[in-house]
């Protein structure tokens, strides 16, 4: 259960990191308004929040493993919002980070 609650704050911090992102990214590349910037840095602060809730202490073990699941994530997002389509290499790249993931948050319990 820990793992599985471990993995939904990672794809949240995620969530809130990349659309959050994007929102900025809309409002200073794409100049679709100021609120859009607004928004995007709140979702933004959320982000910087959410990793707190992990119950592993150290800070830097749970931003290394949340990396992967950033990588993940942002191939997914850009299939969905810019319809953009992964090759073979980078899918092959996110799979090498989920295991990446796995052995840094979840290595010492398996081994």
């Amino acid at each position: 259960m820990e793992i599985l609650r471990s993995i939904v704050l990672f794809v949240l911090a995620g969530l809130a990191e990349i659309g959050g992102g994007y929102l900025v990214w809309q409002w200073l590349r794409e100049n679709k308004g100021l609120m859009l910037g607004i928004i995007g840095g709140v979702i933004l602060f959320f982000y910087g929040v959410i990793p707190t809730f992990q119950s592993e202490a150290a800070f830097g073990r749970v931003y290394a493993a949340y990396g992967g699941i950033f990588i993940v994530l942002s191939i997914f997002w850009g299939i969905v919002f810019d319809h953009w389509r992964p090759d073979r290499f980078d899918l092959i790249g996110a799979a090498i980070a989920l295991v990446g993931v796995s052995v840094i948050m979840w290595g010492r319990q398996w081994f």
